[in-house]
Order: C-alpha cells, then structure tokens, then sequence
C-alpha cells in the first residue's frame, strides 16, 4: 500500500517522466524469507517494471508462496517470475544478462562485489552488511540498556545485518557491577531452542558457522575474555543450537570490532566518554545501524549530528525497522547503488530513470531567496541561458525549503519520534564534465550541489565554463583530465573519503571499474530541472528512531 502511493505520487512531478528499468532481478535473503522479497518485488511493480524473484536457496518455498499469492491477486506470471536458479553460472547468467535492468539485493557485502564484479554496469540495489554499535552512556538507564541490547544481539541469534554485535560503555557503568551482572543475567535467562516451541527466543543457526563467526564463537584475541561463553547445545542432529557469547574486553581497531560475524555473538568496549566511544562507533567500514542509550538530551542531540549510520535508534532496540516509520538503509559499506531506503519516500522512484519533458520549458516564477544562488546563477549566465537556469534554481530552492531541510515523521506517534531526514555527503563528489557535456548540465549539477551544501571536485575534460573556479559557489577543485586520469586518481587512493561520483555523460569501464573497487557511487542519470528528484543524488538519507517516554509517560 506505502508503495503504491508513492507511485500515486510521482506523477505529479511537473515536466519530468519516469521511466521503468524494464526486468528487475529481485534477489533475497533466508533471514527474512517473507517481508524483504514481498518489498523488493512490490516497489520494482510500483515503478511500472517487471520482475524475477530469485530468492535464497534455504528459503524458496517461503518465497514460492509470495510468487503464488500475487498471481492469485491477478498478476500476470509473466510480469512475476520466480526462479529458483542455483548459485552457479545459471545466477551468474540471470543477474548478467544484458535484458536485466537492475538488481536488488539484500544480502552480504561479498555478493554485492561478486554482482559488480560480474557486471559493472549493472544497476545495483544493494542493502549489504552492517557492524553495528550500541553506545551505552553514564546517564543511560541500565535496566532498559541491558534489555534492548540483548534484543539487538541475540534476536534472529544474531542473524540480522541490523543486530547489535557491538556494545561501547562508558567506563563508569561498565566498572560498576550492576551493567555486567545484569547483562550476563539476561543472557543466560534467554530460552535456547527449536523454533517451533513458541517459548524460545534463541532459534538456530541457519547452517554452519561461517569462518568470521565460527573465529567468533571459539577464539579470544589478546586483551577478552568470556562474560558468558557460548557453547553448542545438541537436541537434534539437524538443530544448529547455540547459547548466546559476550566477550569483554574487545579493543579498538581489533578483529572483533572491525568485523561482521552475523551471530550469536557480542562485544563489549570500555570507552571513557561519549566521543570516543561514538569515534569507535564509526571507525569500522559500514554505516547500518546504530544505538545510543543515554537520558541526557545533549548526549543525544550531539551523538545524531555525529554518528554514521543509516538508522540511528535512540533508547529503543536497533532492530526491527517498519515500512514509512522506519525506511531502512545504511551508509558507507552498508550501501551499494543510489542509497535510497527500502519503505521510504524515495524507493519506488529510484527504480526507474528520469528524463525532461521535451515539450516542457519550465520558468521561473519567482526571485531566487538565497544570495548564493542568485550570485551563482549571475556568474553562469554568461555562457548558460538565464531562464532555463532560474528554473532550475527555482525548483531547487523550493524542494530544499520544502522537503529536504525538512524532517518527516508521518506516523506523528506521541511515544517514539520517527524521523526522516537527509544528510550531507562524508566528502565531496566527485563531478565528471566531458568536452560534450552541454553547459546547462554542468551548471545545474553545481547548483543543485550548492543548494544543498555539498562541496564538489570537479574531474573536467577540458576547460570551457568560465565560471567553474575553485574556491567558488563550492567547487574545491577543478582538474583538466581524460577518464583515464581520473580512473587513475581513483585507484590511487584519491577520493578514498568520498563515496560519489556524479557523472554528465556514460563512463568508461576504467573509471567504473576504479570506482567499484573504491567505494564510490557511480550516479550517470541525466541531471535535472525538477529538484525533488536531482537534489536527491546529491545527500545521503537517515532515519532517527527516539523513545519518548519512560515506562508509558511521555517525557
């Protein structure tokens, strides 16, 4: 339904057309068998494309019955297909073949690699992998800390790329007794057992350790040792059972800390303030998700101007996020393709390619507001038409007033604030100009960065915009090079803080293939007039989730 509406809704973007990828491989996970397909399969319908469920082996008769159930709703079978294609060269085949428009993926970050590695063209929607933290601070109530952190570690066993394998206390709650008595208490209370005894709250692993989480289960680096230790409980033969591991003691920049183990594992660091333990949150590769347990509002409001993630929990578990009040999603490494959340606003239009109308010429209809902007659109209206550029300026300037400086809590629940927000860039983006590249595509993309405050290097085949300087309207700096050199400065190392790349024109497999291996976000859609859909490319999404009240009043 949530989906569907935002379709609803992007047919009223004046002057620009959307048009669907045309296949779109949907390729889930065994963790959440039902939900992740049934919103990857309804969003890619939503934006007008057909679809292939291609689900997890463990799990395809759960996704059998998705596939069954929209047939029966009257969707045609050749619109839905299910495939339940082995992860050999016949998926490698479906994910590369040249009639695919796009993929999403839900899964680890080593088959997003794999993908992009097979095809690095391909248009990739991929929520991947995710380290995440609680931090635990000297104001935080200890009894509601504890309780959520096991929730975040050991639901699922762990099995959730969203779960808590982290935990950074502040040292003067982990020095007390009471933090590590409580949550080894609750650890050991937790009932380990078959699924189907509706009594259990620990189920079994999906299959056998993997290498990460089978050194996680068995091996203490220097400086831990075992709070609660886990071990494998045998009542049948086929039940991967295993009580739940805390080990105290991890330390900075430690295997442990640095990596996903995705099981019933968890980690605990002594940290001795709210910044170090925040710097320690958002030293490892993903973004995900992220908690904070704290009763102070300073804490909070500095600790959500900081941390990294995607999804940032505030005295509440980290897991369990719900279409609209909770659009899930992560940064960094926890992303690969355009970073729009699953069950948030901007979903179902990234599915799909935006063009201009050709028989629209919009105008402006007012001043510009900002003084940036209007000396920005002076300086290239020497060489850029004026109007076509006020239009721009326009449409941008009332989509940032209007949306995007805004936050968005649509569900407006008075217990627990659910907060839609975007975000500035971890850098600047990287923005590709070719010798062909009309002057009013160049002159938007550093519009539409300036409007939203994103700083820009500028990588330009040659020198032709007079305006394009420098220290000016946010461009950092300006470099005349071919897309070989810029492939080149990217696996050199150079834009290893950056995570964009907003190109005007095609790219050269070199350039892709560089920015593939660094991280960076290859964004090569037209640029646009209409500032709902451009200014998106240019931030990054986050969703806040705040309890707010304390033991049914609120507060």
């Amino acid at each position: 339904r949530y989906y569907a509406h935002g379709a609803m809704a992007l047919q009223g973007l004046e002057g620009i057309r959307h048009t669907p990828r045309g296949v779109v491989v949907v390729v889930s996970p065994w963790n959440f068998p039902y939900a992740i397909p049934a919103g990857g399969v309804l969003a890619a319908l939503a934006a007008g494309n057909a679809v292939i469920l291609k689900p997890a082996p463990q799990t395809e008769e759960v996704a059998y019955l998705l596939a069954r159930q929209l047939w029966q709703a009257g969707i045609a079978k050749d619109l839905v297909q299910f495939v339940a294609a082995p992860e050999d060269d016949r998926g490698r085949r479906l994910i590369t073949h040249p009639n695919v428009g796009g993929v999403i993926l839900t899964g680890s970050i080593a088959t997003a690699e794999l993908f992009t590695g097979w095809r690095p063209d391909l248009r990739l929607h991929a929520e991947t992998s995710g380290k995440n933290a609680i931090v635990v601070t000297a104001t935080a109530d200890v009894d509601q800390a504890v309780r959520d952190l096991v929730r975040s570690a050991f639901s699922h066993a762990g099995q959730k790329c969203s779960a808590a394998s982290l935990a950074i206390v502040d040292r003067r709650v982990l020095d007390h007794p009471t933090f590590l008595r409580q949550l080894r208490d609750a650890v050991l209370s937790l009932p380990v057992g078959d699924p189907s005894d509706l009594t259990t709250v620990v189920g079994p692993l999906i299959g056998p350790p993997s290498e990460a989480l089978h050194r996680a289960l068995h091996t203490l680096d220097p400086g831990e040792s075992w709070l609660v230790e886990p071990c494998q409980i045998h009542v049948q033969a086929d039940m991967r059972l295993w009580r739940p591991g805390v080990k105290i003691g991890v330390r900075p920049g430690s295997w442990f800390h640095q990596t996903e183990c995705f099981g019933p594992v968890l980690g605990i660091m002594r940290a001795a303030s709210l910044i170090e333990a925040t710097v320690w949150q958002n030293q490892v590769a993903y973004g995900l998700t992220g908690g904070l347990q704290s009763l102070d509002d300073t804490e909070i409001a500095w600790w959500l101007d900081h941390v990294e993630v995607g999804n940032a929990y505030v005295n509440r578990p980290i897991t369990g996020a719900i279409v609209r009040r909770q659009p899930f999603g992560g940064w960094k490494r926890s992303v690969i393709g355009p970073g729009a959340k699953a069950g948030g606003p901007n979903y179902v239009a990234s599915l799909g390619s935006w063009h201009e109308d050709s028989t629209h010429h919009p105008t402006a209809e007012r001043e510009l507001r900002r003084a940036d902007v209007r000396g920005c659109v002076d300086a290239m209206a020497e060489s850029v038409p004026r109007a076509a550029l006020l239009a721009a300026a326009t449409s941008y300037e009332d989509s940032w007033d209007d949306h995007f400086a805004q936050e968005h809590d649509p569900s407006g629940l008075a217990s627990e604030h659910n907060r839609f927000r975007y975000r500035s860039l971890a850098g600047p983006c990287v923005l590709r100009i070719e010798a062909d590249t009309a002057p009013l595509d160049a002159a938007r993309a550093v519009l539409a960065a300036l409007v939203t405050g994103t700083e820009v290097s500028v990588s330009i085949a040659e020198w032709s915009l007079p305006w394009l300087v420098p220290g000016q309207f946010g461009v950092r700096d300006v470099i005349i090079e071919g897309q070989g050199g810029l492939a080149d400065r990217i696996a050199s190392g150079h834009f290893s803080s950056v995570g964009r790349l907003r190109a005007l024109a095609p790219l050269a497999s070199a350039v892709r293939d560089a920015a593939r291996h660094a991280w960076l976000t290859v964004i090569e859609d037209p640029v646009l007039h209409h500032g709902r859909i451009e200014l998106a490319r240019w931030l990054r999404e986050q969703t806040v989730s705040e309890t707010r009240h304390r033991y049914g009043n609120p507060w």
